[in-house]
């Protein structure tokens, strides 16, 4: 917008000023200075560039100083232009009018922040009415009439709104995708990030750059859900996984819950899994040092796909170390880790081990 379009009605005063200023050389008065920055408050929240404001303010004092006479002081006498003074009145005017336009700005920031965090708590936790919520979801890019799906990111530090990482990664969202990008935020020194279902490509890239943002953080996908319900669904399927992937200690930096539906089966029914773990794992407690050494021994073991060398390597055993163990599971427990028959129940165990955070935790 050019400086000619600014309404008369924020140059309110300004020449009276200038023409009293030249005339006796004097600063702005305290009420001149107030009713500079409400004009600027007022423009600021009427949507006007600040740019455009200042060049306002500055062609009315060139046209001032081209013809003072228009601008005369009260009772019609032309006051003696003063270049020095009428610069110094300017300077202040405007300071004040800029600081009084900055304060709008701010207040109007603060409260877009709120109303962001606000209906990012409510969204991710279902706690409005799904019909308001959708209203509000325009405001932020939003149509929760359509499936969703929600990413989030895990660091090894708490991350707010105005922390770098979640700032690098918003940039590098918008300056790939542009109108695409999603809504990204924080909750509960997570990221998150928000997008339609049919932009699989975006939960990639937002993956890939959160994981680096994180510094080798984690990041999990939930599943595509419709509506705004579906939000909250996808948004606690993505915590889960996080939460399934530490139990698991699962390597992997970006995890699909889509590909780990196995593992809430297994648990769906906890005491069914809490006895096969007694019941195949519990006489390994009978060894020497309990029964954690060996119950990683056939995680890493099974993890390996049971190639005796490779695991040897990860649990930095000799192969016939490793052959040992596996030989006194197998004593201990009556299943044999190398038949396939006995392997899907000991593995089966093994994971609901992990799950249930067994046997450091007994049940």
């Amino acid at each position: 917008m050019a400086s000619q379009d600014i309404p008369e009605e924020f140059l309110d005063g300004c020449a009276r000023i200038l023409a009293d200023a030249s005339a006796t050389g004097r600063g702005l008065t305290r009420d001149e200075l107030d009713s500079r920055r409400a004009l600027g408050e007022r423009a600021a929240d009427a949507g006007y560039g600040l740019r455009a404001l200042v060049g306002a303010h500055l062609a009315r004092a060139r046209a001032f100083a081209a013809a003072p006479r228009a601008y005369g002081a009260p009772g019609g006498v032309a006051p003696p232009v003063s270049a020095e003074a009428v610069l110094a009145a300017v300077e202040q005017a405007v300071d004040a009018f800029a600081e009084g336009y900055e304060r709008a700005q701010r207040l109007a920031i603060r409260q877009e922040e709120a109303a962001r965090r606000e209906f990012i708590d409510d969204l991710l936790h279902g706690r409005s009415d799904f019909g308001l919520l959708g209203e509000r979801a325009e405001r932020f890019g939003l149509r929760l009439s359509v499936a969703h799906a929600v990413a989030v990111a895990r660091g090894e530090r708490v991350y707010e709104d105005g922390d770098d990482a979640p700032r690098e990664v918003e940039r590098a969202l918008i300056a790939r995708f542009g109108d695409r990008s999603p809504l990204i935020a924080t909750k509960d020194g997570r990221l998150v990030c928000v997008t339609t279902a049919d932009q699989g490509d975006v939960l990639d890239f937002f993956a890939k750059q959160a994981h680096a943002a994180t510094d080798g953080g984690r990041v999990a996908i939930g599943r595509p859900q419709p509506g705004a319900g579906g939000v909250v669904q996808s948004y606690e399927e993505a915590l889960s996984t996080l939460d399934l992937a530490e139990r698991l200690d699962l390597r992997e930096p970006v995890l699909r819950a889509a590909d780990l539906l196995v593992y809430p089966v297994l648990t769906r029914d906890r005491q069914a899994m809490a006895d096969l773990v007694l019941n195949t794992l519990g006489p390994l407690r009978e060894a020497r040092g309990g029964a954690e050494p060996l119950i990683e021994t056939l995680a890493v073991y099974f993890d390996a796909g049971c190639v005796a060398a490779q695991a040897a390597r990860r649990l930095s055993l000799s192969v016939r170390a490793l052959t040992y163990r596996l030989e006194r599971i197998h004593r201990l427990t009556g299943t044999n880790p190398a038949d396939p028959m006995h392997r899907y129940t000991l593995q089966t165990a093994v994971i609901g081990a992990r799950l249930l955070s067994w046997p450091a935790r007994e049940f």
